[in-house]
């Protein structure tokens, strides 16, 4: 590949760029050039079409790393046409046709599902949304395992809801089938049952896949151990 990529970092529900805060200093302090653009948790549609639109508006190859929600989000946002490879950290790969809805309930539930918030909220000129979010008080334990208390409080309060229609939403693509992919399993993760994220990765036949003793924000956790991961990738790409 004649041109590093430009590393993309893509945020889940119920946490926002600074999610990514810890990898993104290492890789930046390694000389990458990186990007973490928001994810409005509006809809899997919505969210992977503007993901897609801004990783077009990148000159040269970029590699699309998405945590938890953001795996389906770079699932259909992948296939723009200057993504050379995608890493799912904790994450949901998702295969064409399937929602979150239909993955997650092959499986037992985490302790997520018994711990979500529904409040609703306006869109003009239709009905009101579901926002769903995580109770503040389990938000450190089921989301925030690992961080310290302080700091997972912080986050509890400032998490940003998913709406309720993203959990329904079919991909209509799967980049996967036609980009390279490596994934990172977290086995002591609460959010999401592993057992989804091992199944979702054998399915799309990713090239490389590690699992860590680590809770679901394994890039809050274990900064180096995912940065090394995507630069690994990136070096596999040639």
């Amino acid at each position: 590949m004649s041109a590093t990529p430009t590393i993309v970092l893509i945020h889940g529900a119920f946490a926002d760029a600074a999610s990514w805060a810890p990898v993104t200093k290492d890789l930046l302090a390694r000389g990458y050039t990186v990007a973490v653009p928001p994810v409005f948790n509006r809809s899997l549609i919505g969210d992977s079409a503007y993901i897609k639109s801004f990783v077009e508006q990148i000159d040269g190859p970029v590699i699309l790393a998405g945590h938890s929600y953001g795996g389906a989000v770079i699932t259909v946002a992948g296939v723009a046409e200057n993504v050379v490879g995608l890493v799912y950290v904790s994450a949901y790969a998702l295969e064409e046709g399937e929602s979150l809805g239909a993955l997650q309930g092959g499986f037992p539930d985490s302790d997520l599902a018994a711990n979500l918030v529904y409040s609703p909220y306006p869109i003009e000129g239709a009905d009101p949304g579901t926002d769903v979010s995580v109770k503040v008080e389990s938000f450190p334990a089921v989301f925030a395992a690992g961080v310290p208390l302080e700091d997972a409080q912080v986050l509890a309060v400032s998490q940003r809801p998913l709406s309720a229609i993203a959990f329904g939403e079919n991909a209509p693509v799967a980049a996967w089938k036609t980009k390279p992919a490596w994934g990172i399993v977290s086995s002591a993760d609460h959010t999401i049952n592993p057992d989804v994220e091992r199944f979702g990765y054998t399915r799309a036949g990713l090239r490389k896949v590690i699992e860590l003793d680590a809770p679901h924000l394994v890039m809050q956790t274990h900064p180096t151990e995912v940065a090394d991961f995507i630069v690994a990738a990136i070096t596999e790409l040639g």
